[in-house]
């Protein structure tokens, strides 16, 4: 095993050029024997084993040794690099590596917060999708200018067991008509969990005259105007949703479980190949299928950041380009692992990389590419602070 990541690793340092070359025998030379301290969401025991899995891998090919830092919010981990700074701690920081995107990427980018930039550097970077997948040098509008690299591509699916409901609704008026013509067989999870906000965002996208103003800075004078079908479109279905509204799953394996037991009968997840892994562990009737809206769903790339002050940059890079390695991004897309879309170019692989994901089984409830259709982009961030910030005073309930 060892032997052979050694080629591996040896044939990807080589067909870097040779000024690259050197640099990254630096940061592996400088990596070996460092813990990396990941701070990534700890919510998915999937993912937390996954997680792992690269541990293993990183120890086992580069001697670098990984922490799962498991958090419940990318925020907490955003702000003790932000204590740090204020404290004066420019180095030595306690967090090496964060799973991030959104909002918390513009805070420590605007705030200069990050290390790099680095993740065009990476080795593993030449496989990239940049062409064919424009969200993973782009977080939210703000490009990435090489400040995170991408790992994972995630979309926006819905999810239904065919069994009790054969015919689910492709619009998001069908979907208004079906909450209220069922009440109590629907929910999202509460803001601000980031799968309730990007249920949010599609409410957004459906309703509002001209959803590209949001990939633009929030602007006030206009900012209600601009919302208002938005809260129209949740005024009509809160009474009608699951405990009528007055109870909300916390995150997505919270919603999952109410499908999983039947008590709604419409879910949603932002991973399209999870109902396929669900059923696969048996958690999830094998009659469980997925859909997307007319017009596209909401689509992102995961990424990882270094901030300013790690303590161990060099194996925080090494970690990130294993992220990238074909084997491990495979892995990643098994529907028995995670699921999750890949970020890399697959045209270009050598033959025995691209028959890793040839021979995958994306499973039985999992839509084909074709079939996943136009992924949304995401909006501004600062809409989704506002947007938040106004959910919980029109809706919010203690949890």
């Amino acid at each position: 095993m060892l032997r052979r990541h050694f080629l591996l690793a040896t044939a990807a340092l080589f067909a870097l050029p040779a000024q690259a070359q050197t640099a990254w025998e630096s940061v592996l030379d400088a990596a070996r024997g460092q813990t990396v301290y990941w701070h990534a969401w700890g919510g998915d025991p999937k993912i937390n084993d996954f997680i792992a899995f690269v541990g293993q891998e990183a120890q086992e090919r580069h001697g670098v040794t990984l922490e799962h830092v498991k958090l419940a919010s990318t925020a907490d981990a955003v702000a003790r690099v932000q204590a740090e700074r204020n404290a004066g701690t420019l180095t030595g920081g306690a967090v090496d590596l964060i799973w991030i995107n959104g909002e918390n990427f513009a805070a420590m980018k605007d705030q200069g917060l990050l290390f790099g930039p680095f993740a065009e550097s990476l080795p593993n970077w030449r496989y990239v999708d940049v062409a064919g997948k424009p969200a993973v040098v782009t977080d939210f509008t703000l490009p990435t200018e090489g400040y995170e690299s991408p790992w994972a591509m995630a979309q926006l699916v819905f999810e239904y067991d065919s069994a009790r409901l054969p015919e689910p609704p492709q619009t998001l008026d069908a979907l208004k008509d079906w909450i209220i013509a069922h009440p109590g067989r629907f929910t999202y999870p509460q803001p601000p969990d980031y799968l309730g906000l990007t249920f949010l965002k599609q409410v957004a996208y459906g309703t509002l005259s001209d959803p590209s103003v949001m990939q633009a800075p929030l602007d006030e004078a206009s900012y209600e105007a601009t919302i208002a079908p938005m809260w129209a479109w949740l005024d009509a279905v809160t009474p009608a949703l699951w405990r009528a509204g007055k109870a909300y799953p916390q995150n997505e394996p919270a919603l999952g479980q109410l499908l999983a037991d039947a008590e709604v009968d419409i879910g949603f997840a932002f991973n399209p190949g999870r109902a396929s892994a669900e059923i696969g562990a048996g958690n999830l009737p094998e009659t469980v299928r997925t859909f997307t809206l007319q017009g596209g769903t909401i689509g992102n790339a995961s990424f990882v950041a270094i901030p300013f002050n790690a303590a161990h940059a060099a194996g925080a890079q090494v970690v990130a380009n294993l992220l990238l390695d074909p084997e491990i991004q495979a892995r990643a897309q098994d529907p028995n692992v995670l699921g999750f879309q890949t970020v890399l170019d697959l045209s270009s692989l050598d033959a025995p990389d691209k028959a890793r994901f040839d021979a995958l089984d994306l499973g039985i409830a999992t839509l084909s590419p074709a079939d996943l259709g136009p992924a949304l982009l995401e909006p501004h961030a600062s809409w989704m602070v506002r947007i938040s910030q106004d959910w919980m005073q029109r809706y919010g309930v203690a949890q």
